[in-house]
């Protein structure tokens, strides 16, 4: 009986380790968070089409463009608000992606190219390094930023990068295109991606027609999406004041 009973002693302990070993494993580890991004700028979430789960509930994983020193945080986790809307656009974009890419744009006669959904912040993102089984994360806390410095673009995907730099760059404005606009006319890049978001606007959350006017005079087209609206610092991007006319 008394070989019996530390062997059953000893099964718990071992039972009690095992599972503090499990649970220490899917917790995870974190550290400070920390504000990253410049005070006054715009930064950049670019969902990559992963998710993960985190607290209980999915998350999409992608990249953070920072334009106060140009660099890109891979492994970001974009947590709470707009995190289940995010997931939801970028599917619905890769959707359309398969839909259209390839096709031919009837006005200028050129192929359609994929584009890319992204979210940006205006003002510094708060973010928490946290590793979950042995991978390093940067999770975003998004229910720390105010709803109106959060609205969604998309553009093309070789574009978002310098689309963050447009909006950072002064002198750059935004401006509507007007349906009869020469610009869709363009035998290049920039007249099928304007082209291409109208037709993307006709199938959900995406309105499109929209252009960044740079101070050297190159335009990029874009969408927004109107379920990630953002407030006033971002209104400028999401509801133009102006008409782009190329002869100005």
């Amino acid at each position: 009986m008394g070989a019996l009973k530390y062997a059953v002693v000893g099964v718990l302990v071992v039972a009690a380790v095992v599972t503090a070993l499990v649970l220490l494993l899917q917790t995870p580890h974190r550290a400070p968070v920390q504000y990253v991004g410049s005070p006054s700028g715009y930064e950049a979430f670019v969902p990559n089409g992963q998710t993960i789960d985190y607290n209980g509930h999915t998350d999409p994983v992608g990249d953070l463009i920072l334009t106060n020193n140009g660099s890109t945080i891979q492994n970001v986790v974009w947590d709470g608000q707009y995190a289940n809307t995010i997931i939801q656009n970028h599917n619905q974009i890769v959707q359309l992606n398969s839909q259209f890419v390839g096709q031919t744009d009837p006005i200028n006669g050129q192929q359609y190219v994929p584009l890319q959904d992204f979210y940006v912040i205006k003002g510094q993102v708060p973010i928490e390094q946290v590793t979950m089984n042995g991978q390093t994360y940067y999770v975003i806390d998004a229910n720390n930023i105010n709803p109106a410095d959060i609205a969604g673009f998309y553009t093309y995907q070789g574009w978002v990068t310098n689309f963050v730099e447009a909006m950072n760059t002064p002198g750059t404005y935004a401006a509507g295109l007007p349906g009869n606009s020469p610009v869709f006319q363009w035998e290049n890049l920039i007249g099928t991606v304007a082209y291409q978001t109208i037709k993307y606007g006709e199938y959900g959350s995406f309105p499109g027609r929209y252009v960044l006017v740079q101070p050297n005079g190159t335009i990029i087209p874009y969408g927004y999406n109107d379920n990630v609206p953002g407030g006033t610092p971002l209104s400028n991007f999401t509801n133009p004041q102006y008409t782009y006319n190329p002869s100005s």
